[in-house]
């Protein structure tokens, strides 16, 4: 268990970057998840012949050897420096440099209320059409662990708990989150997605305060 924790606290780190080379990593890396992200739509919708295809994946091929030259050989875990600008850009669901993550902002309203806007495409595919269910859990448990921490308890999901009322479609979605209420150790949260035609998933969950030290409740959202 100690090497656990260990291995947590070395991804949990404080790098010291400055502002403005925060902003300088954040405009580089970032169009490169963005340009990343627009290839797996493409992948899926495409119709080119093999000459073409073939030659695309000689591009590939060559901006991986680039990008591989220099890299880390851990995940980016949770970075933030001493003005507590806390970044997350791997996450999975709203990570600067993640070319999957679907969230580009979370949203905080002071009744603690967070929400989100966001567009899923054909990568997220599921049934004919709509979205796969295990993308909506992913971007709920995001949502309501991050209005666990808004709500003053941040925590490791410990329960989510789904309800599928309609077909959720891709494209433009709406999701929101709520802390509920707190007992110890434990934040009881609620929330949706929703597309053009109303609630489409809701979902409940029990986020629990790990022993490792976590994020606080400065806004880690400005740069993702």
């Amino acid at each position: 268990m100690t090497d656990a924790l260990d291995a947590v606290a070395r991804l949990f780190v404080n790098d010291g970057l400055s502002e403005d080379e925060i902003a300088r990593q954040a405009a580089l890396y970032g169009p490169l998840a963005d340009d990343v992200r627009a290839l797996i739509p493409l992948a899926v919708q495409t119709r080119a012949g093999d000459d073409d295809v073939r030659q695309a994946r000689e591009h590939l091929a060559a901006a991986m050897e680039l990008l591989g030259r220099t890299k880390e050989d851990h995940p980016f875990g949770t970075r933030f420096n001493d003005n507590g600008n806390f970044r997350v850009w791997g996450n999975a669901v709203m990570g600067l440099r993640n070319a999957i993550a679907p969230l580009h902002r979370i949203n905080h309203d002071p009744d603690g209320r967070v929400w989100a806007d966001f567009h899923l495409h054909v990568g997220f595919e599921g049934p004919a059409g709509h979205t796969h269910g295990g993308v909506s859990a992913l971007v709920l448990d995001q949502l309501l662990g991050d209005a666990a921490r808004v709500g003053g308890s941040p925590g490791m999901t410990g329960t989510l708990t789904l309800r599928y009322r309609k077909p959720t479609p891709l494209g433009d979605l709406h999701g929101e989150a709520k802390l509920d209420r707190t007992e110890g150790r434990k934040a009881f949260v609620t929330g949706h997605i929703s597309g053009p035609h109303g609630i489409c998933v809701e979902a409940e969950g029990i986020f629990i305060k790990p022993h490792w030290p976590v994020e606080d409740g400065r806004d880690r959202n400005q740069t993702r």
